[in-house]
């Protein structure tokens, strides 16, 4: 039973959501928002763990399909919350978008860079000192999908809309992705800690553990959306804090969590290359998948067809993710992440917490930019084999002639 004291654990955080949910209890904003926060994080770690397992049992295709929705799950449960109810009340379009961006954000100004500088870490220690972390090869299909994603996603804050033709196009976009990456060999999963002690079980055990894991698992965190995502607002303006801070920070950070730690394991493991590559695919999921499913859930509310508006400071906000983006992906174009690249999205993830308002943020945006443009000029010869990956993989497009640019 000790292996599966995780599961246990996390067993015990979700049982007071579920009482408290199916008899029609309430409690204290503040209250709420602590066990029904509990239950998302303790959800989110249940499936981490089943879907690792489930790698051992499922084919490839089918595999990446599964996982790739199981894990943005938790995430996408409260923003298409927030997304829905805005389709019946505007006060909600802010908190889908805040929650949207910051997600995004999170994942790229503090997991990417985290898991890099831990992984540089460990490396001088086993004595490998090194100043850039490099990364697999089969990335850069994973950067051809999220630079392409990155430049189209432009469209929003320029439009003030994420709209629905942008929101089909972003979905499309996602299956192509899944469609392309279930053609790439499938590895032997690096299962570790409880995901590893479900994974030796005996092959019917370990379907059945990871079948109820999975159930039990998107049940509460479908129980708790609602109710998390209403003592999140509540929260705020009980005790004063800006509720849009608390969505678009507290909420990603909750449901994220799992996805954070196990990267984090595998770089203090030695195996940092597994732990960005895990964090990179997490980011064109969000990037596609969360963003073109807000539309289309506030449409199902009763918002418009035409899309979900955003205002001036979501529209900020959209910039800013944007242009992280492709900062992001530029200085990961030559298949290394230097640790000054680490260094300088912490840094400027954390700026923006103490330089507000709109001059604020268009600054930033401007300094993203500017990186991004001086990363795509001194990878320039790795750009059209970035764009190329998505179509026709990573060993074709690793072939294209240098152009005369890329040799001088």
């Amino acid at each position: 039973m000790l292996r599966f004291r995780g599961v246990i654990l996390a067993a015990l955080f979700m049982l007071p959501a579920v009482v408290m949910r199916l008899s029609g209890m309430h409690a204290e904003p503040l209250v709420s928002l602590a066990i029904f926060g509990s239950a998302v994080v303790a959800s989110s770690f249940l499936l981490a763990w089943a879907a690792e397992a489930a790698q051992m049992d499922i084919s490839g295709g089918l595999a990446i399909a599964v996982l790739a929705f199981i894990a943005v799950l938790p995430e996408y449960a409260v923003d298409l919350y927030f997304a829905y109810t805005a389709g019946s009340d505007s006060t909600y379009t802010a908190y889908a978008a805040a929650n949207m961006t910051g997600s995004n954000r999170l994942l790229m100004g503090v997991g990417w860079p985290f898991v890099v500088l831990l992984g540089l870490m460990v490396a001088r220690r086993e004595g490998n000192p090194m100043k850039a972390l490099p990364v697999e090869n089969g990335t850069r299909v994973e950067l051809g999908f999220l630079l392409f994603a990155g430049i189209i996603a432009f469209i929003a804050p320029a439009t003030a809309v994420i709209s629905m033709p942008l929101a089909i196009v972003l979905l499309a976009w996602f299956g192509y992705y899944l469609y392309r990456v279930t053609r790439q060999e499938v590895e032997e999963p690096h299962l570790i800690g409880t995901a590893a002690s479900i994974g030796a079980l005996a092959p019917r055990v370990r379907r059945i553990m990871v079948t109820s894991m999975f159930l039990a698992a998107a049940v509460v965190i479908l129980l708790s959306a609602k109710p998390f995502a209403e003592s999140l607002v509540q929260s705020g303006q009980t005790l004063g804090i800006d509720e849009f801070l608390l969505v678009q920070w507290l909420a990603p950070l909750a449901s994220e969590a799992p996805e954070f730690i196990v990267a984090i394991i595998f770089a203090l493991r030695g195996n940092a290359q597994d732990g960005i590559a895990t964090l990179i695919s997490s980011k064109v999921n969000q990037w596609t998948l969360l963003v073109g499913s807000i539309p289309i859930a506030y449409w199902v509310g009763g918002g418009g067809a035409a899309g979900i508006p955003l205002d001036s400071r979501q529209v900020e906000e959209m910039l800013l993710t944007a242009t992280q983006t492709l900062m992001g992906v530029a200085i990961l174009l030559a298949l290394r992440f230097p640790r000054w690249g680490a260094w300088a999205l912490l840094a400027l993830f954390a700026v923006q917490f103490a330089v507000t308002g709109t001059g604020g943020r268009l600054t930033l945006c401007v300094i993203y930019a500017v990186i991004a443009l001086v990363m795509f000029v001194i990878n320039r010869r790795h750009i059209l084999p970035t764009l190329r990956a998505p179509f026709v993989g990573v060993d074709e497009a690793s072939q294209t002639p240098l152009t005369p640019l890329a040799h001088s």
